[in-house]
């Protein structure tokens, strides 16, 4: 049975949120991170921690075991506990794990966090495959993207000051969220200074640093059950999975994974690009969100740079893009990132985002990207 027919004939939906705000590496123990991201959910939905029948966390940093000694402190009631990696995406995979089990019957209310602290080093397991690498290590993240980047340029006549305006515009957004790591606005001129390879610079870079983020799915039966507000309920329409394939020389496999990913998202939740109001997009490097912008169907190829700088992909534009401040200014802990993307969609569908809220939006989408390399696209809508 595919997910859409889970998805449609058991609906999903968001009844609760909560996050530890992202901030730099501190004395903070991971429990009380994930715990109070854990509280703020369970408030926020209405529920009691006796309530809730499986708990899914996503973690890439802290190693296995980690569920259960933090999630003991709100009682020991005996519920499934799964830890699901799946480098950036872990978040956003504990998502769609906790949707399938609520969307098969198997349970009606679920947890799902992200939660993690780094330790000094990714630890990624595709270095000890015995597998050579091609590179020999010598192109890091950052100037892998920069190379994508001043491909991007040279190809569309894209200047280095407009791909910064990613940045310009998602710091802006996360000067407004109280959760973010980077909360200050910035000038075009900050942006562009501190280059760390080729135009990319540091504040065209995620900050990854530590936190906690939460949310509670419940299927309608869960719903009625616990008198929960209704209203309040943000529908899953769709949760697709997909890894890269094979590609053309020359193809960017981020890119493309997005396209395919987000094409069988579009089409399990039945709208289309057209119908976003919402968008929080795997923006670890600026020019991340050009590209994704263009893979998932938003505008043309060519096109993002000038919806940035004319400010279609702001607040108030005909797609906000990154009102949390997205990975540039919200921050990029890994395993709470996916789940805290779903709780800004949740909170600008329900119209409680405050200074950072989309008007009227009523369809979100969340996109993650990591290594392997995976993509993980929710759909969300509220009725």
């Amino acid at each position: 049975m595919s997910s859409r027919s889970l998805l449609s004939d058991r609906p999903v939906f968001v009844v609760g949120t909560g996050l530890h705000p992202y901030q730099r590496r501190s004395e903070t123990t991971y429990v009380d991170l994930g715990i109070t991201a854990v509280r703020a959910a369970l408030v926020d939905a209405g529920v009691m921690w006796p309530d809730i029948e499986a708990a899914y966390t996503g973690t890439a940093l802290l190693g296995m075991g980690s569920s259960r000694i933090m999630l003991s402190r709100l009682g020991a009631t005996g519920i499934a506990m799964t830890q699901v990696e799946n480098a950036s995406a872990s978040g956003s995979s504990a998502v769609a794990q906790a949707c399938l089990e609520v969307a098969s019957g198997r349970s009606d209310v679920v947890l799902a966090l992200g939660v993690d602290k780094p330790r000094g080093g990714l630890g990624a397991a595709p270095g000890q495959a015995g597998i050579p690498n091609l590179e020999g290590g010598s192109i890091v993240p950052f100037t892998h993207f920069a190379l994508l980047a001043s491909e991007y340029m040279d190809l569309h006549g894209v200047s280095d000051e407009q791909v910064a305006r990613v940045a310009l515009k998602n710091h802006r957004n996360g000067s407004l969220n109280p959760f973010a790591q980077r909360q200050k606005v910035r000038t075009l001129e900050e942006i562009l200074s501190e280059p760390i390879s080729g135009s990319l610079t540091r504040l065209q870079c995620c900050p990854v640093g530590e936190g906690a983020a939460a949310v509670i799915v419940a299927s309608e039966d869960g719903i009625k059950r616990l008198n929960l507000d209704r209203s309040r309920a943000v529908q899953v329409l769709s949760s697709v999975t997909r890894t890269e394939g094979l590609y053309g020389e020359g193809v960017g496999i981020d890119a493309a994974l997005t396209a395919e990913t987000g094409m069988a998202a579009f089409e399990e939740a039945n709208v289309d690009p057209s119908d976003i109001d919402v968008l929080e997009v795997h923006d670890a490097f600026a020019i991340e969100e050009l590209l994704y912008a263009e893979a998932l169907g938003l505008c043309k190829p060519g096109e993002a740079a000038s919806r940035v700088e004319s400010g279609d992909f702001d607040i108030g534009g005909s797609c906000a893009f990154s009102p949390s401040g997205g990975l540039l200014a919200m921050g990029h802990p890994i395993g709470p990132t996916g789940v805290g993307q779903i709780a800004e969609i949740v909170s600008q569908l329900r119209g409680e985002a405050g200074d950072r809220q989309q008007p009227e939006a009523r369809v979100g989408m969340a996109h993650m990207v990591g290594i392997g390399a995976v993509c993980v696209v929710h759909v969300l809508r509220c009725e």
